[in-house]
């Protein structure tokens, strides 16, 4: 199942053992979703492939292969996720919006992470196809109304979520994987 979607919504991180699953803590949206945290999430997906390739400028194959965390994925693995699981949102949100609360099929994202693609492929291809696949998700974005806001999907695993609460999620999924690769450069001194 992905995370982006059954990650729960408390904070388990502390200042004196920081989690290194959760650098930023986990998703935790306003009890009232406005037109601003909107506005302020777009902006995030917008700017994201900007902050995912400053990430990961310059590093080397050896560290692309180096895991954010013992038991975590690969540098490589991360970039590699972010077109995968934001691919499965921009389809999330096109099926919502052009069906009445669609079942959308989770994806094991472990999996994928394991396939040879994500563990050994160059990381240029994924980091053209989410600058592509943002300028496309923003775009649409930019154009949604307040109401179509509110359309939902249906989770198997976990229910109906609405477009503004998955939006929120995805925004803070941007800032998740970018600080698990920031976060590695500052312990390793690659920064």
């Amino acid at each position: 199942m992905d995370h982006v979607i059954r990650c729960r919504m408390d904070n388990m991180q502390t200042a004196e053992a920081p989690d290194l699953r959760y650098p930023v803590g986990r998703y935790q949206p306003p009890v009232a979703i406005a037109a601003e945290h909107r506005r302020e999430w777009i902006q995030t997906l917008a700017h994201a492939p900007a902050k995912l390739r400053a990430a990961v400028e310059e590093l080397g194959r050896e560290q692309l292969d180096t895991p954010y965390r013992p038991g975590g994925w690969t540098i490589r693995q991360v970039v590699h996720h972010f077109p995968d699981s934001h691919m499965n949102a921009y389809v999330r949100f096109r099926l919502a919006l052009t069906e009445d609360e669609p079942m959308i099929k989770p994806y094991h994202e472990h999996l994928w992470a394991d396939l040879a693609d994500a563990k050994t492929a160059p990381i240029q291809a994924s980091l053209e196809l989410f600058d592509g696949l943002h300028r496309r998700w923003v775009a649409l974005l930019n154009a949604l109304t307040p109401e179509q806001f509110q359309r939902t999907f249906n989770h198997p695993e976990i229910g109906m979520r609405n477009l503004e609460w998955t939006l929120g999620m995805y925004a803070w999924h941007c800032g998740h994987h970018v600080a698990h690769i920031d976060r590695l450069r500052e312990r390793m001194g690659w920064a």
